[in-house]
């Protein structure tokens, strides 16, 4: 399976005690199966810790790039079990 290339969201021209808020806002609005990318100044372990714990099994995190300036984070929507076999994929269909 496929899945779209992810939204970027660079975080760091955004004040500290926004980003939280405006994350969790953005991944809210994803559809199964499409991710967010999430570009900032330090490891936001402490996020993807608190996204794990909100949301278990409902995202899937990597680390693209681990510093020492510049952490890129891909976080996916999961696409249901009960979409992942069939042919529109979660709402994708493959014509």
């Amino acid at each position: 399976m496929s899945f779209p290339s992810p939204s970027v969201l660079d975080l760091r021209p955004v004040a500290p005690a926004e980003r939280h808020t405006l994350v969790f806002s953005r991944l809210q609005a994803l559809a199964a199966g499409d991710g967010l990318l999430l570009v900032d100044d330090h490891d936001p372990a402490p996020l993807q810790r608190q996204l794990l714990e909100r949301f278990p099994g409902r995202f899937a995190v990597a680390y693209l790039e681990d510093g020492p300036e510049v952490w890129q984070l891909e976080i996916r929507k999961a696409v249901p079990a009960e979409a992942a076999g069939s042919c529109c994929s979660g709402g994708r269909c493959c014509g």
